[in-house]
């Protein structure tokens, strides 16, 4: 999750009002985003279609949030990770409500150093819970160029894709077997860029080198096809946006299981150490 800070808004441009309730997309950042940390280190370009986050120091780092709250939806950004050495940092993108035993969806970007690869971390929260952490190797550099990131989130499960490829779901099994699963609280759309030197890379054994600050993680489009709420009973009228739910095709199965096989580096399924006991949903299928 992203690095706690005050609420700043700066981003003062405003958007146009949907009456009612439905599934709309986002437009660029100016439209779409408030800078709600150190916004002196976040600046925008291409007309606001194009943003950078800049950490400057251990305390020093950026994080932008949607104006618009939601339950249920999909949303995707194009991020290029920070070049070089960037062990001890951390970039961020996930959703999250506000106060007290808070939802989230996370995607996190552990840095490394030069030569070594990223980790890619998820995890979900319910009611302030998480510690159902996955996480992977690229098998791309997302140092070069732009790559990808998308979170849905229905009724029915939760999807991380990468590209267009789903990596991990978690479906929603609280009513049958009492799994907690984000369905209550409106979610903001975050990014962010902090430093994590004391666990982000190997464990903390590798900290940031300060001398090659700013560390700069770029996005560019923000696409935030959700349902929207206005008030009323939010939680009733988006889960009707979303009746079927879809699925994952056999083809998408396929890849998922590819990049679990081949670059999942961790899964708290299997993780048996300290007399951790993996929850019933880990014996059940994912989609």
């Amino acid at each position: 999750m992203g690095k706690p800070g005050a609420l700043v808004p700066v981003v003062a441009l405003a958007f146009a009002l949907v009456l009612g309730l439905e599934l709309v997309s986002g437009g660029n950042f100016y439209e779409e985003c408030d800078a709600t940390w150190e916004p002196q280190n976040c600046w925008t370009y291409d007309g606001g279609n194009s943003l950078s986050l800049a950490l400057v120091s251990n305390s020093s780092g950026s994080m932008i949030r949607s104006k618009r709250q939601f339950i249920y939806g999909t949303v995707s950004t194009m991020i290029q990770l920070v070049k070089g050495d960037s062990a001890g940092t951390v970039t961020t993108y996930y959703t999250s409500s506000v106060g007290d035993d808070h939802d989230e969806i996370d995607f996190e970007f552990l840095g490394n150093e030069t030569g070594q690869p990223y980790t890619l971390h998820t995890n979900v929260y319910a009611a302030g819970v998480g510690g159902k952490e996955m996480q992977f190797r690229p098998w791309f550099d997302p140092t070069d160029g732009y790559h990808n990131y998308t979170i849905a989130w229905t009724p029915c499960a939760v999807v991380w894709y990468v590209d267009g490829a789903p990596i991990r779901a978690f479906r929603n099994y609280e009513r049958t077997h009492g799994v907690a699963f984000p369905t209550t609280r409106p979610m903001h759309a975050y990014s962010s860029i902090w430093a994590a030197e004391d666990w982000a890379t190997q464990g903390g054994r590798v900290r940031a080198d300060w001398t090659r600050a700013p560390f700069v993680a770029s996005y560019r489009g923000i696409d935030l096809d959700i349902c929207e709420c206005y008030g009323g009973d939010c939680v009733y009228t988006c889960a009707g946006a979303f009746r079927g739910c879809g699925g994952l095709t056999g083809d998408q199965r396929g890849k998922m299981q590819w990049v679990q096989d081949n670059y999942r580096i961790y899964d708290y399924c299997a993780d048996h150490e300290a007399g951790k006991v993996p929850g019933v949903e880990c014996s059940l299928p994912q989609y």
